[in-house]
C-alpha cells in the first residue's frame, strides 16, 4: 500500500478512536451531571412549589383585583396608585424602616460584643455560650408571652421594679404607643443575637493569632488590636450578619403579631402585618400583592446599595 494512503488510512483510524473515547467521556459526563441534577431536584421542587410559583403569582396578581370569591378582573396599576393615599401603608412603611434602623445595628453590636467576650478563656465558657444561644431555638410564643408578662403595666416584673424605687407612674409598654416598638426591639435583639454570636464566633477564630502576638510585639494596646486586625478581618462576616439582619427586619411579623398585633392603635404595624390583613380580613389579594411587590424592591434596593457600600468598605480599610 501506498504510504499517502497507508497515512489516510491511519489518520481515520485515530478519528474514529478519538470519537469513541469522546463519545465515552460524554457519557460518563452526562451520568455524572444526571447524578447531580438527582441530588438537587427534590430541593428545587421544593423551592419552586412553595416559593418560586407563588412569587410570580403574587407578581401577576398585583396588577388584578381579586377576593378569592369574585371573578379575577385586571386592574392595571390601580393598585399601586392605591399605596399613595394609604396612610396605613404609610405608618407600616415607618414603622418598619424605625424597626430596622434600630434592630441591625444593636444586634450587630451585641452580637460581636459577646462573641469578643466568648471567644476567650473565661470560666464556663461553653455554659454561657449556650445560655445566649437558646432564646434563638426557643419557641416564639413562649418567648413573646414570657416577655408580655414581664413588661405587663400593672403587674410585670419591671413596671413592680420600677414602682419600687418610686416612679409612680411608669410607662405601659406594649400598651403604649410611644414604648410598644422599643419593647419588640428589644426583644428582637435579645432573641436573634445568640445566632449571630455563633457566626461571629466562628469568624473570630478563623483570625491567625499571629497577628496579634505580632502587634502585642509592637506595643499595640487591645482597642488598636480590635481597630486593625479584629474588624478588617470581621469586614466579610459583618457584611453578611447586616445583608441577613435587613433582610428579618424589612420582613418581621411573627414576633409583632405574638406581642402586640400591631398595636396598640397601628404604632407597631409594619409592612407585612399590613400585608397579612389586606390578604386576610380585607381579602384584597390583588393590593396585598402590591404591598408585596413594593417590599420586595425596597429590600432589594437596601441590599444593592449595602453591596456596594461595603465594596467602598473593604477598599478604605
Amino acid at each position: 500500500m501506498p504510504k499517502k494512503g497507508r497515512f489516510v488510512m491511519e489518520l481515520k483510524v485515530n478519528q474514529e478512536t478519538k470519537q469513541k473515547i469522546s463519545h465515552k467521556i460524554n457519557k460518563k459526563q452526562m451520568k455524572k451531571n444526571l447524578t447531580a441534577y438527582s441530588f438537587i431536584l427534590p430541593n428545587f421542587l421544593g423551592f419552586a412549589i412553595f416559593t418560586l410559583i407563588p412569587v410570580i403569582f403574587a407578581f401577576i396578581l398585583s396588577f388584578l383585583n381579586w377576593d378569592g370569591a369574585n371573578p379575577i378582573s385586571f386592574a392595571g396599576l390601580d393598585n399601586f396608585k392605591r399605596l399613595i393615599t394609604d396612610t396605613t401603608f404609610k405608618i407600616a412603611l415607618k414603622n418598619t424602616v424605625v424597626y430596622s434602623i434600630a434592630t441591625v445595628p444593636l444586634t450587630l453590636v451585641a452580637s460581636l460584643g459577646i462573641a469578643i467576650l466568648l471567644n476567650k478563656k473565661i470560666f464556663g465558657r461553653n455554659f454561657f455560650r449556650t445560655v445566649f444561644f437558646f432564646p434563638y431555638v426557643a419557641s416564639l410564643v413562649a418567648v413573646a408571652v414570657v416577655w408580655n408578662m414581664i413588661f405587663n403595666p400593672s403587674m410585670g416584673v419591671v413596671n413592680s421594679f420600677l414602682m419600687s424605687l418610686g416612679i409612680t407612674n411608669p410607662p405601659g409598654w406594649t400598651s403604649s404607643t410611644t414604648w410598644a416598638m422599643p419593647v419588640i426591639v428589644f426583644v428582637s435583639i435579645w432573641k436573634n443575637m445568640g445566632y449571630y454570636m455563633v457566626i461571629y464566633l466562628a469568624a473570630l477564630q478563623g483570625i491567625p493569632r499571629d497577628l496579634y502576638e505580632a502587634a502585642s510585639i509592637d506595643g499595640a494596646n487591645g482597642w488598636q488590636q480590635f481597630k486593625k486586625i479584629t474588624l478588617p478581618m470581621l469586614t466579610p462576616t459583618t457584611f453578611f450578619v447586616s445583608i441577613m439582619l435587613t433582610i428579618s427586619c424589612f420582613k418581621v411579623f411573627d414576633l409583632v403579631y405574638m406581642m402586640t398585633q400591631g398595636g396598640p392603635g397601628r404604632s407597631t404595624t409594619v409592612l407585612v402585618s399590613h400585608i397579612y390583613n389586606t390578604a386576610f380580613k380585607e381579602f384584597s389579594y390583588g393590593y396585598s400583592s402590591a404591598i408585596s411587590m413594593v417590599l420586595f424592591m425596597i429590600v432589594l434596593i437596601v441590599t444593592i446599595v449595602q453591596f456596594r457600600g461595603e465594596k467602598k468598605w473593604v477598599s478604605y480599610m
